[in-house]
């Protein structure tokens, strides 16, 4: 990754300071990227980018404010814009869809509508989600299927995904958007998430809370896997006329939440302990993905496999903690 292409190349992040955002920040900066940041916090105590924000530029603002977002692109005048920005926690969906919805299907336009008539940018990737797809009885998904989430987070990617693609089909503007499974590794500051909790849980020696009944089925990548996706997505995007199609980022090995908390004790060397509360609610039982367009046209893989991203994970929380 460390190439010619990303050196002095001018890239907008917004959401830089979250967890996907600042690893996808730290990254860029090895590869020699000039990084405009937004985010609604911002000089996060806890942060990949602790010691590194004077080399970026840091914004503090919401991307649901389109005068601001216009303000940054005209400014600034970004290459590459990766838009990550948006409510991301199921549970507060739930709460206060509203919020959700300005958040990420608002935020989404604004940064499309901002970059519509902008000759300067040339690729723009957009975090949907595997929750885009609602739900199917056909497992794994892939690319083609229906978007048709039915509770608030889900719906709000599906309309931004589809919003992704009007502006690609009507104005050309060149985007392209991911889903991908659930992602982790160092840096995850959100312990309502599975396994930063897990990991938590086990090295403080305190029982684990499972929401649901254990048995919901997912796929986990390790965030190194996915920041390499997206890298690989945007130096091929104009060779490979990607404009407008999405991408599934998946390790397509589909676990229940028993099995990855069993992982995380046995990697720590404790005897698992948890607790099924079985209080889960608007949430799909079972979701995973097919990444075979990702490895065929990307020539992307992950490199890490369940156990040693997991591994290198429960290191790094061993340090935080």
């Amino acid at each position: 990754m460390k190439n010619r292409y990303w050196r002095n190349r001018k890239v907008l992040i917004t959401g830089h300071e979250g967890f996907l955002g600042s690893n996808l920040t730290k990254t860029l900066l090895s590869c020699g990227a000039d990084i405009v940041g937004i985010d609604k916090v911002k000089d996060r105590p806890d942060s990949m980018l602790i010691g590194l924000r004077s080399r970026i530029i840091c914004i503090k603002g919401d991307i649901s404010n389109l005068r601001l977002v216009k303000s940054l692109v005209d400014k600034y005048e970004p290459q590459i814009i990766f838009h990550l920005a948006a409510e991301a926690i199921i549970g507060e969906a739930n709460k206060n869809p509203i919020k959700t919805f300005k958040s990420n299907i608002e935020g989404t336009w604004n940064i499309l509508e901002a970059s519509r008539d902008k000759k300067f940018i040339e690729a723009i990737v957009v975090a949907s989600s595997d929750k885009a797809y609602g739900s199917h009885k056909v497992l794994p998904y892939r690319e083609n299927a229906s978007l048709k989430g039915n509770h608030p987070y889900d719906a709000s990617k599906s309309c931004a995904d589809l919003i992704c693609y009007t502006y690609w089909n009507t104005y050309k503007v060149p985007v392209c958007v991911t889903r991908c499974g659930n992602i982790y590794g160092p840096g995850d500051f959100n312990f309502s998430r599975v396994i930063p909790d897990a990991i938590r849980c086990a090295l403080k020696d305190k029982q684990f809370m499972i929401r649901s009944d254990g048995k919901f089925t997912r796929d986990y990548v390790y965030v190194k896997d996915i920041i390499n996706g997206y890298i690989l997505l945007v130096e091929k995007l104009k060779r490979l006329k990607l404009e407008g199609e999405a991408f599934n980022f998946s390790d397509e090995n589909p676990v229940t939440v028993i099995e990855i908390v069993k992982k995380i004790y046995s990697l720590i060397c404790k005897k698992p302990d948890y607790k099924i509360l079985n209080q889960a609610k608007h949430e799909i039982k079972n979701q995973y993905l097919s990444a075979k367009k990702a490895k065929q046209v990307l020539s992307w893989a992950p490199e890490h496999n369940l156990r040693d991203g997991l591994a290198e994970t429960i290191d790094w929380y061993r340090k935080f903690f």
